[in-house]
């Protein structure tokens, strides 16, 4: 992923009711609670974690019973030191205070609310990338040191894998062909970070690959969801025993469920964005552009999928008077750059949202050499009356203008190609004419034509008269 290209667009949940989920989070909760449970008897070792002998009464004040009471109890410790809600306030004597963050988890605002959680997630994120109690007391040496070699570990290499895995559940979220609100299959997660994407069928080694990532995003995903970043259904242990025996009960053996399932929380998309923020990366919200200009709207939007344009364009309409709104994103429909012609859909998409409240702002400009041709398609699909005929002249400026906004919007897709084959099956001397339209981007659309159409004669016309009008604008 490039840090340099935005991301899409994030539609987040309101910060009040995210500092609601924050605090309702059942590692942050136990930390508060440990934190305001923390008195002047409490003692902390060196590391700044609870003292062994204290750790039973942790457990008894966050009402966890069992085996693994005293380490949950520990865990939500740590988390209250890393997080601020607790600080020592004497080393040698492992005596501590509250921290200054305390106060802010029931009398600051929802954004310090959301900080502290933030503080308190990476924490998390920092431990699930060490190796587990077992390996790491297998790799000590008689001095009580971990040896780093035999643990087979690179710290910074499975920090950066679980940030790249995170990263791809944060783009299938976002990404409107992706599951959004849906739970990822754990294989197709794993095999994003190791299988490249033009992949055919995948090797045994790849496979292995994915298997053993897998299992350890299964103990990664386990620690993150008591943080409340994802929602994590775990591998079914059925799959990690002896091949060789019977499972206890049938199996289904093509339920993608039983490989684990996760997805992120309103709280975690709110998370990885932040992440990904500090990364360096673009990544937007919906309502960025609600309180800028026309052009930043139908410039900024212009990589935006359709839902999300929408939603962009609803929230910038709803700051605006109907008419001024039609007329400022006529205005910054024009233009003669590569952008204008996708500007030009997004505003024809726009005018659409405003309705029949922007029709005297679309007739003013019914002789624009530019917006002319997209103000009789707007008045046309209204059903307003008295909308002049355009001319021939205007008819192939606007074919022309309309399909530079769809290559730049979709690419060479098939409804594009769908486009084409259309236009040049009701215009049988379209080439002909096409080439001589005074657009810049006549040329272009040509080429993509030759390339885009199934019928190798038709595509041969499209590229000579792409030829031609390359050679009348002097390229």
């Amino acid at each position: 992923m490039s840090d340099s290209s935005p991301l899409p667009p994030v539609r987040l949940h309101p910060e009040a009711e995210l500092a609601r989920d924050a605090l309702s989070t059942p590692l942050l909760s136990r930390a508060a609670r440990l934190a305001r449970w923390a008195g002047p008897d409490t003692r902390v070792d060196a590391g700044g974690g609870l003292v062994d002998e204290q750790l039973p009464a942790a457990a008894e004040a966050l009402g966890l019973t069992g085996d693994e009471a005293a380490a949950h109890a520990s865990e939500a410790w740590r988390i209250a030191v890393d997080a601020g809600l607790v600080a020592v306030a004497d080393e040698e004597a492992g005596t501590v205070t509250a921290g200054d963050d305390l106060a802010l988890l029931t009398g600051g605002s929802p954004h310090d609310v959301l900080a502290v959680w933030l503080a308190a997630l990476e924490a998390v994120l920092a431990d699930a990338s060490v190796p587990d109690l077992d390996d790491l007391i297998e790799a000590m040496d008689e001095g009580g040191e971990v040896d780093f070699s035999r643990l087979d570990w690179d710290p910074e290499g499975e920090a950066a894998f679980l940030d790249g895995v995170l990263a791809n559940l944060y783009l299938l979220t976002v990404t409107e062909d992706g599951p959004g609100d849906g739970p990822v299959p754990l294989p197709a997660l794993a095999a994003s970070m190791i299988v490249p994407g033009d992949t055919g069928e995948p090797t045994n080694d790849m496979l292995e690959q994915v298997s053993d990532a897998m299992m350890r995003l299964d103990d990664q995903f386990r620690l993150l969801e008591p943080i409340g970043l994802v929602a994590y259904q775990p591998v079914d242990e059925a799959l990690m025993g002896d091949p060789e025996e019977e499972p206890a009960a049938p199996v289904d053996e093509t339920d993608v469920s039983r490989y684990g399932m996760v997805r992120l929380t309103p709280l975690g998309l709110y998370g990885l964005r932040a992440r990904l923020l500090e990364a360096g990366f673009q990544a937007p919200t919906v309502g960025d552009l609600a309180d800028k200009g026309a052009d930043a709207l139908l410039d900024g939007s212009a990589s935006y999928g359709p839902r999300s344009a929408r939603a962009e364009t609803e929230q910038w309409l709803a700051r605006r008077e109907p008419v001024a709104a039609a007329r400022e994103l006529l205005a910054a429909a024009r233009g003669s750059d590569a952008g204008a012609p996708l500007r030009r859909l997004r505003c024809q998409q726009a005018l659409s949202l405003v309705g029949g409240q922007a029709e005297p702002a679309v007739r003013e400009v019914l002789d624009d050499p530019e917006l002319g041709g997209l103000a009789r398609v707007w008045l046309s699909e209204l059903g307003a009356a008295d909308v002049p005929a355009p001319s021939e002249e205007l008819v192939f400026w606007l074919t022309i203008d309309t399909v530079a906004a769809q290559l730049a919007a979709e690419g060479n897709s098939e409804e594009l190609q769908g486009l084409v084959e259309g236009l040049a099956q009701q215009h049988s001397g379209f080439f002909s004419a096409a080439w001589r339209v005074e657009h810049p981007a006549t040329a272009d659309v040509l080429e993509a034509m030759g390339r885009l159409h199934p019928d190798k004669r038709i595509a041969k016309e499209a590229r000579k008269a792409a030829f031609k009008a390359r050679s009348q604008q002097g390229g």
